[in-house]
């Protein structure tokens, strides 16, 4: 079977593409100047039409894998991303510590937050797993957007284990972060907690909800009791 190479992975998605979706995808991206996505560029393909073309690609190599994640179109990132999730899924410990590795080492490129959500909690996670867990502190203190939301989305796999330890020091940390979009996975994340035990979620906000930003807030309390949600909101817990 003939390797899979960067070139005919790129020309297959590309192929895909459509105009219209191009130009939802970037106002959707926030690609404008000043905005956090400024710059990016849009193919026009569907997630689910990406990850399809996954499956027919899923033995690629790694530098061929790399090479769509430099690019500067988004979907292509996207693609090289959930190859790299398939591919630690799919591998030996030594293929799950290369792949993890090319990720940390190439993350600059994993810079939106649907790339981000795509993959954080289903590579650094686990591989984090039995190991220290302080890089997921670094990055939670990085000047960068894209980390901060790397390290909180990475505690969505230990979230899932019961095991919220991380996740309410690194919301902590990232309590008062000026970003929308640290506000919304925080928030998130919170609310993930409390869907499996409400009362650990409750015990956070008691501490913290008078001082976190709002749209924290309504993330973590959006299925709360309408009277519940309703008091949080106006401060009278």
């Amino acid at each position: 079977m003939p390797q899979v190479t960067a070139k005919a992975m790129r020309e297959a998605l590309h192929a895909l593409g459509d105009k219209k979706i191009a130009e939802h995808s970037a106002g959707f991206f926030k690609s404008g100047k000043g905005e956090y996505g400024e710059g990016d560029r849009f193919v026009g393909v569907r997630v689910p039409v990406i990850r399809a073309q996954v499956k027919k690609s899923r033995d690629a190599p790694l530098r061929a894998v790399l090479s769509l994640l430099k690019s500067s179109w988004h979907e292509e990132r996207l693609f090289a991303v959930l190859l790299l999730v398939d591919q630690y899924k799919r591998g030996s410990e030594d293929d799950r510590e290369r792949v993890f590795n090319a990720y940390i080492e190439h993350r600059e490129y994993v810079n939106n937050w649907d790339i981000v959500d795509a993959s954080a909690h289903l590579i650094v996670g686990p591989y984090l797993d039995k190991r220290s867990r302080k890089l997921l502190y670094n990055l939670a203190d990085s000047a960068m957007l894209w980390d901060r939301r790397i390290a909180m989305m990475a505690t969505y796999h230990y979230i899932r284990k019961l095991d919220f330890v991380d996740a309410l020091k690194i919301a902590r940390k990232l309590r008062d972060d000026e970003h929308d979009l640290i506000h919304k996975v925080v928030g998130w994340m919170l609310r993930e907690i409390g869907n499996r035990d409400s009362a650990v979620e409750e015990a956070y906000l008691q501490k913290h909800y008078k001082k976190m930003p709002r749209t924290m807030l309504r993330y973590a309390i959006e299925k709360f009791p309408e009277a519940r949600r309703k008091a949080y909101l106006n401060g009278n817990v």
